[in-house]
């Protein structure tokens, strides 16, 4: 053979194997999603996300102590009125005394270390399970949307997070809430990490179920992004950067790595955030219960290419797993 045909010699070795990635999967890469519902002692299982809860406030800490001594870093909260009536404006998404405003003030107080994010959409909060106000015709109001979107965000900030993500893909609700959180004083302590290239995807099944977020018709095909939308996607990213996002990210992960590796060459000053959604995570369980593969393994081949096409911030419910695996 000829001298440059030979490659096996570096990598022959568990340690050269692992130089052979750009980058390493570490714990401070990932951030795990919570579901915080308005029932204060809830522990509510979600059979179609294996291992995942919904939680009440009161049960937080006792559930969260364990991870941060592991070496949980950061989580995102999402919202889950059960109890509470939704509306048309979304109201319960910024209610003082909701979930998420609450948790973050209880999550500050109990771990300062933790890096606490705050998703930033009204779906969850909507009688009508769409992620903006909608038009007499039932279409999306996008203006009114945004302005709503901004009061969430900075009404989040106030409470205490550190990040708002706004995922609804409403157009130019970055700027708004970079410019919101920028009047109001929030706008050096605050990250905006925007769900830049989310895409109208069929792998949300279970965190719809988790998040009773399903829209009550019709779809979110007009404002999430088609999925063979390469060009736009870039788009999107290019936009967002531009309207003061802080962070990228794109939504799922596996089927879009073209996407994320995209976000890496356009945003390469950005941090790039992907999302490995609730159909990639149930998904694999899935697989590895039926004999396919092994869980573990799976696992980190799925995240490893996420890293590999750019990600360097991945938001996985593989997160207590990697804590115990790293």
């Amino acid at each position: 053979m000829d001298i440059s045909s030979i490659l096996q010699g570096g990598y022959h070795h568990a340690l050269p194997r692992t130089w052979q990635a750009k980058q390493q999967l570490t714990k401070s890469m990932l951030m795990y999603p919570i579901f915080v519902t308005d029932e204060a002692d809830a522990r509510v299982e979600i059979p179609s996300l294996p291992g995942q809860c919904r939680w009440g406030v009161n049960r937080l800490e006792a559930f969260l102590a364990a991870l941060v001594k592991k070496g949980l870093q950061s989580v995102i909260l999402f919202g889950v009125p059960v109890k509470s009536s939704k509306d048309a404006r979304g109201t319960l998404a910024d209610d003082p005394t909701g979930p998420v405003i609450s948790a973050v003030k209880l999550l500050r107080a109990l771990f300062p270390d933790l890096y606490i994010a705050c998703d930033v959409c009204l779906c969850e909060y909507t009688d009508h399970g769409h992620c903006g106000y909608l038009n007499p015709d039932g279409t999306i109001d996008n203006t009114s949307s945004v302005a709503r979107l901004a009061e969430v965000a900075l009404n989040y900030a106030k409470a205490g997070a550190h990040c708002v993500a706004p995922s609804d893909m409403m157009d130019g609700r970055v700027k708004a809430i970079k410019r919101s959180l920028i009047e109001a004083g929030y706008g050096n302590g605050c990250t905006l990490m925007s769900y830049s290239a989310k895409f109208a995807s069929a792998m949300y099944g279970p965190f719809r179920d988790a998040a009773g977020s399903a829209p009550s018709f019709g779809n979110r095909k007009c404002y999430q992004l088609p999925v063979g939308a390469r060009g736009l996607a870039r788009r999107a990213i290019v936009r967002d950067m531009g309207e003061g996002a802080d962070i990228i990210m794109v939504k799922p992960s596996l089927p879009y790595l073209d996407i994320i590796a995209d976000a890496a060459q356009l945003a390469a000053d950005h941090p790039i955030a992907c999302y490995q959604v609730s159909g990639e995570f149930a998904m694999i369980h899935a697989g590895a219960a039926a004999g396919v593969y092994d869980l573990k393994t799976m696992a980190f081949e799925s995240v490893e290419g996420m890293v590999r096409a750019g990600a360097t911030l991945i938001v996985t419910y593989f997160t207590p797993e990697f804590l115990e695996w790293l």
